[in-house]
């Protein structure tokens, strides 16, 4: 059983993709690519769902778990996590410069 555990566990990291980009909101998307923290916060506060705007080619991505972003919003980001159905499920952040 510990085997089938380590092989689970090893095969799930090996899965997961990394993005450096940023987090913006859904209205303004990608316009956010470069930081603005007290718009995006204002906008995800009056319900605009946050998302990650990729560095390399400013792709919008939805993201399942959002309560992950909360002290990154507006901010440059590397996440891991996987994807699926233009959604990204979290599972690391952090800030980057």
């Amino acid at each position: 059983m510990k085997k089938l555990a380590v092989f689970a566990v090893f095969a799930l990291s090996a899965m997961a993709d990394e993005w450096t980009g940023a987090i913006s909101e859904s209205g303004c998307g990608a316009k956010h690519a470069n930081g603005n923290v007290a718009c995006v916060t204002k906008c995800v506060k009056g319900g605009a769902a946050p998302v990650l705007v990729t560095g390399a080619d400013n792709k919008v991505l939805k993201i399942t778990n959002a309560d992950k972003v909360t002290d990154f919003l507006g901010k440059k980001v590397k996440v891991t996590g996987t994807l699926a159905n233009e959604a990204v499920t979290i599972s690391a952040i952090e800030a980057v410069n």
